[in-house]
């Protein structure tokens, strides 16, 4: 059953675009591609399919040459430019995957190319940009944010007359990123539904606007992520907006302002706009890793942990997820467990004053805590006087309805807790 507060209805409205069919080009732009990026599997996956009760197919942009689909948009672009422009290099402002198949790209072309990201980079993402691009890229660390990182890198742009390669809000770009619905278009007919993630909306305007010219009875959900709603905000302000502040852990589809040209075609393309909780995306993360052995990267996974609130709809339906990309760190996998235990219900965190006198502790695991509960963090938060101050204490359950039963323990024994989920300040401050 959908959760409709976090739903978007839209109604597409094509026929009001004079301009929406003729600007992009997906067959020119596939003939471009050709032989430059992988034409990806687009697999039925028997666990999802089996699950909800319909015909689900992946695909799978993670097995892409730079393991997304930017690279994509970014070589249509730039093999579209006058060669005059080309020789005069091109610079884009990326801290992942638009980056690698930028620097991809200019390694093919031969393009000189410059590559502005946040000093806060991770190394990992630095040595594969450095990795596709060769000895054609130059990268250079600015800003602590990404938007000062893309701020110096349009100033740089300018002053050197050379050509800024957006991550999205480009024609080209939409149009190369909508060369993926037209390879799904080629394979699987009587497509019921197809979900697509949305970041700045390249891929979702493409996309979308490819199954509009060439399959308008198909429905486009597009996806985003719960803590960076930026398309869904746009669509119900009529514009785009810029969001205060947004959660960049589904890095790849975090962004506080969606493109002014792909908020056009999303508005006309787009049946519904669904946003899923960060948690959620971490859940669906290490299932397909368990159950299906695919390594997704945060914004790869929207699509998918979309798919039980429309499990009603989808029933006996033919559906298409995009995953997005498999740049996944592993470093980030302790932090993707934590964030999914949490949103599950089984990971809990207290602030807990335990009784001046011998043997408390000894009674609070013996006695408190459930016979399949597991104390996962213990510090006390007063270094100084421990004996004094407040324990964190972590708690990892077996099952999530084991959570009440806990809390009732608690009161019974007179425990002094806190449970700081109930505090989102005093929670960002210690997890």
């Amino acid at each position: 059953m959908e959760n409709h507060s976090n739903t978007l209805f839209n109604t597409k409205n094509i026929a009001n675009s004079p301009t929406w069919a003729g600007e992009l080009d997906y067959v020119g732009a596939a003939l471009r591609l050709k032989g430059i990026i992988n034409k990806t599997p687009l697999q039925l996956n028997a666990n999802l399919s089996k699950r909800f009760h319909c015909n689900v197919y992946l695909k799978r942009e993670d097995l892409q040459v730079v393991r997304s689909y930017k690279l994509r948009g970014a070589y249509n672009m730039m093999c579209k430019l006058p060669s005059s422009q080309l020789q005069k290099g091109v610079v884009c402002a990326s801290a992942g995957n638009h980056a690698q198949g930028f620097a991809f790209s200019c390694n093919k072309l031969g393009v000189k190319g410059i590559v502005f990201m946040p000093t806060i980079t991770p190394k990992q993402k630095i040595n594969q940009t450095k990795m596709f691009g060769e000895q054609s890229i130059e990268v250079r660390l600015v800003g602590d944010t990404f938007d000062d990182c893309a701020a110096a890198a349009k100033e740089f742009t300018a002053h050197n007359n050379m050509t800024f390669v957006p991550p999205f809000d480009n024609t080209k770009i939409i149009e190369g990123q909508g060369t993926v619905g037209l390879e799904i278009l080629e394979e699987v007919p009587n497509i019921d539904y197809v979900f697509v993630p949305i970041g700045g909306g390249g891929l979702s305007a493409g996309v979308g606007t490819c199954f509009a010219t060439y399959s308008p009875t198909t429905s486009i959900i597009g996806v985003e992520p719960q803590g960076a709603p930026s398309m869904f905000q746009a669509i119900k302000a009529g514009k785009p907006v810029t969001l205060e502040s947004i959660d960049r852990f589904v890095d790849g589809a975090a962004v506080k302002r969606v493109g002014d040209i792909t908020f056009q075609y999303c508005k006309q393309v787009l049946d519904q706009i669904h946003l899923v909780p960060e948690g959620k995306v971490c859940t669906t993360i290490l299932q397909l890793y368990n159950q299906d052995a695919i390594v997704v990267e945060p914004a790869g996974a929207l699509t998918i942990t979309a798919l039980d609130e429309y499990a009603d709809a989808i029933r006996g339906k033919t559906i298409v997820c995009i995953i997005g990309g498999g740049n996944n760190d592993i470093d980030r996998m302790p932090e993707i467990k934590e964030r999914s235990l949490q949103y599950e219900g089984l990971k809990h965190y207290f602030l807990i004053r335990f009784a001046q006198r011998p043997g408390a502790l000894k009674e609070f695991v013996n006695d408190v805590l459930g016979p399949n509960d597991d104390i996962t963090r213990f510090e006390y938060m007063q270094k100084t006087n421990k004996e004094s101050g407040p324990a964190l204490v972590g708690i990892e359950l077996a099952d999530k309805f084991d959570y009440d039963a806990l809390i009732e323990r608690m009161k019974q024994h007179r425990i002094d807790y806190s449970d700081i989920r109930k505090n989102d300040a005093l929670f960002g401050y210690l997890i």
